[in-house]
């Protein structure tokens, strides 16, 4: 489990767009990570919150957020 795993299933949610529209429907990081342990990816809820920390809010809205951006369902601490 690494924090580079979350990385690339944040990438490949921003290019596939089944991936993107399950990731949106998670409305907290346990269920993002059930979403992403369902694909094949291993990361835990800190790993993923400690990428989404870096990320831009304009970045994470176009992953996870179904509504305007900026706004966000997961935020960092």
């Amino acid at each position: 489990m690494s924090q580079a795993t979350a990385v690339e299933f944040l990438t490949s949610a921003k290019q596939d767009e089944g991936l993107k529209q399950r990731l949106k429907a998670a409305m907290s990081a346990d269920k993002c990570v059930e979403v992403g342990q369902a694909s094949g990816y291993n990361f835990t809820t800190q790993e993923l919150q400690n990428v989404l920390d870096k990320m831009s809010d304009k970045d994470v809205a176009e992953i996870i957020n179904p509504g305007v951006a900026p706004r966000r369902h997961i935020s960092p601490r």
